[in-house]
């Protein structure tokens, strides 16, 4: 299973995060749900930005380009195997980023690659 950090994450049932995490969870991955927003997700309490977590596999995107820059170093410190661009949240100064650092960027929908086997 891979251990994922969803970035974005929020309480708010209509969105994408959410769904993501509840599907994460019932595929058996382990979550870490980091955001601005209080609460929890899929039983799991959202952090804030932070606690550097050091067993992560992916990283699964769900804020815009603009609020990106804010986790730059979060994500490299994180050391993930991959990092998730959903939809709308492509950015290519990070993915050059990742791929200096040897993670690998990822243009997919993480929905779509748990529906479908590939994550």
């Amino acid at each position: 299973m891979k251990k994922t950090l969803i970035i974005g994450a929020s309480p708010n049932p209509m969105r994408y995060s959410y769904k993501a995490a509840h599907m994460l969870k019932s595929k058996g991955h382990a979550i870490v749900n980091v955001g601005i927003k209080n609460g929890e997700v899929a039983g799991i309490a959202i952090e804030k930005p932070g606690q550097i977590h050091d067993d992560i596999h992916t990283v699964t995107l769900y804020i815009g380009p603009q609020l990106q820059d804010q986790y730059y170093d979060y994500i490299l410190e994180t050391k993930p195997k991959r990092v998730v661009f959903n939809p709308g949240t492509e950015n290519e100064e990070l993915e050059n980023l990742l791929r200096e650092n040897a993670i690998e960027p990822v243009e997919a929908c993480t929905l779509v690659l748990l529906s479908t086997g590939q994550y």
